[in-house]
């Protein structure tokens, strides 16, 4: 039974998943924003290592870092499980968060995405990488962020809720020929657009990351190179329940005249970004998806 014609125990399901978040977010809800966070991952921190999941963050570290101890390793583990439980956490109350006010959230080179709006922004799934959202759509610079729709509609449609609530009104389903025009129509129109370049693309360049080849989406270079818009890397870090933003300069992409050749060095480019923040705070990544091929999670 596919997703556009569910049967009714898929429909039924779907409702009580979504009856279950409402439950959750009304009980969140009722606490400060810091002691949510602290709360989630405590409680993901206990969880998550008895799933299946664990198995696949755990040879992602491996993989990544192949120098690191057995012990070192289970030190990131459990810190990454705690910074995936704040995450979870945290998502529902991201109306509370107010970048411009308060000291939740520090920017840094805000200056440098101003100047080169509209821009295409790439970014990865970095400690809360729904705070990098608030910042770009409070910026009171017009921003369309790329999202991937949840298989469970009603979650969906209050996921899309959530996000519209603290400012993320232009959303852009990915991975999408319609997303893709939106985006192009965005950026003519004087818009910059978002997007999350660190997950497996089974379509994508087969990228070196940590010394191992990964699938990589190519979309975001191929908007900057086909629109001549910069390519704006950004990037979210925490200490807890506050967050620092930075964005940095462009990336310097070629423009040899060999379309292919200049996507392959854009790629590859952005590929690094990730890389290299991912190795400045290893527990801040999202470990838990299988971003190399199968083979290597054996």
């Amino acid at each position: 039974m596919s997703l556009d014609n569910p049967s009714l125990g898929k429909r039924l399901g779907w409702r009580l998943e979504a009856l279950a978040y409402d439950c959750v977010t009304f009980i969140l809800r009722l606490f400060p924003f810091a002691c949510i966070s602290w709360l989630g991952g405590k409680i993901v921190g206990l969880i998550g290592p008895m799933t299946s999941k664990h198995r696949i963050a755990k040879r992602g570290l491996q993989i990544a870092f192949p120098d690191k101890s057995p012990a070192e390793i289970k030190a990131l583990l459990k810190a990454q499980w705690n910074n995936t439980g704040r995450t979870l956490a945290e998502f529902p109350m991201m109306h509370r968060v107010k970048p411009y006010e308060g000291n939740r959230v520090t920017i840094e080179g805000l200056e440098i995405f101003k100047t080169n709006a509209p821009a295409i922004i790439v970014t990865g799934h970095f400690a809360n990488w729904e705070v990098m959202a608030t910042v770009l759509t409070q910026s009171g610079l017009p921003v369309r962020i790329t999202y991937r729709k949840i298989n469970n509609p009603y979650i969906d449609a209050r996921v899309r809720r959530q996000r519209e609530a603290y400012g993320t009104k232009f959303l852009v389903q990915k991975s999408t020929h319609k997303g893709g025009r939106e985006l192009l129509e965005a950026l003519k129109n004087g818009e910059s657009v978002a997007l999350l370049n660190d997950q497996k693309f089974n379509t994508g360049l087969a990228i070196p990351f940590f010394g191992q080849d990964a699938m990589t989406a190519q979309g975001a270079t191929r908007l900057a190179l086909k629109t001549g818009r910069p390519l704006l890397p950004m990037a979210v870090t925490r200490q807890d329940a506050n967050f620092t933003v930075r964005f940095y300069e462009p990336i310097n992409l070629m423009n040899s005249g060999d379309r292919d050749a200049d996507v392959l060095n854009g790629v590859k480019q952005v590929t690094q970004f990730i890389e290299n923040r991912i190795q400045e705070a290893p527990a801040q990544w999202f470990w838990v998806h299988r971003r190399w091929p199968k083979n290597l999670y054996k």
